[in-house]
């Protein structure tokens, strides 16, 4: 196994990006996963679970959603950078099917196996990706947020599987609810698992868990969650 790290620049809209290619270059052709980062940006911490990923016989594109040069450095560059992204779901519908045919048209990866995990504001690229038609075989969403665009979903035909922190105050229990009977409106094979004691950013191994048990690292969690992910795709592309 020769799992190596290629940068790759790609235009499309809102571009330039300056995305991971993440696989073994002694492998034939595998399953595609795009790897949506969390509100930082695409970063360091992606690319040793791209390598992670790679190793479970994946090609992973580790998805830079902002633009080349651009990336968080604290909460609240992150959380401009995330508020601009956001403000137009169609620029983030555009964004994350334009990453999904980027990721079918490199070396070695089968277009007709894709599929895409994130994490925190990734999850939601997930979701919304598969809310646009995305593609995909299956979607998994860690720690993500839920609130659906302002307009109507097309057709969704991934599979999905929602690991979510029951005390994670971004997505009450009313938003869980709503996401969950959103997806059974729509026709979704769609797993949901909460866990007791997590919360937002539980897989976050850098930042320990708050007081009040809402945000940060969950050890448990973060096992359980990654073991529940290898088990859905290993199902999916089975």
């Amino acid at each position: 196994m020769a799992i190596e790290r290629k940068v790759h620049i790609h235009d499309g809209p809102g571009g330039p990006f300056e995305s991971m290619f993440v696989g073994d270059s002694a492998a034939g052709t595998q399953p595609g996963m795009l790897l949506f980062p969390n509100f930082f940006g695409a970063k360091e911490w992606d690319f040793a679970k791209a390598e992670t990923l790679a190793a479970l016989g994946y090609k992973v594109l580790v998805v830079d959603y902002y633009g080349q040069g651009k990336r968080g450095h604290d909460m609240a560059s992150s959380g401009d950078l995330l508020h601009d992204f956001m403000a137009d779901r169609n620029v983030v519908k555009g964004r994350l099917l334009d990453a999904l045919a980027e990721l079918k048209s490199l070396p070695g990866v089968d277009p007709a196996k894709c599929g895409a995990i994130g994490f925190c504001a990734g999850g939601k690229c997930v979701l919304d990706l598969a809310r646009a038609g995305g593609d995909i075989k299956g979607g998994v969403s860690f720690h993500g947020v839920y609130d659906a665009p302002p307009f109507p979903n097309a057709t969704i035909t991934a599979k999905l599987l929602v690991c979510d922190g029951w005390n994670d105050q971004l997505c009450p229990p009313a938003a869980k609810n709503a996401l969950c009977d959103e997806l059974t409106a729509s026709g979704v094979d769609w797993q949901f698992v909460t866990y007791s004691d997590t919360g937002h950013g539980f897989t976050a191994d850098n930042v320990p868990m708050n007081p009040e048990r809402t945000f940060g690292f969950q050890p448990d969690t973060n096992r359980r969650s990654w073991k529940a992910m290898t088990d859905f795709l290993a199902e999916v592309f089975g």
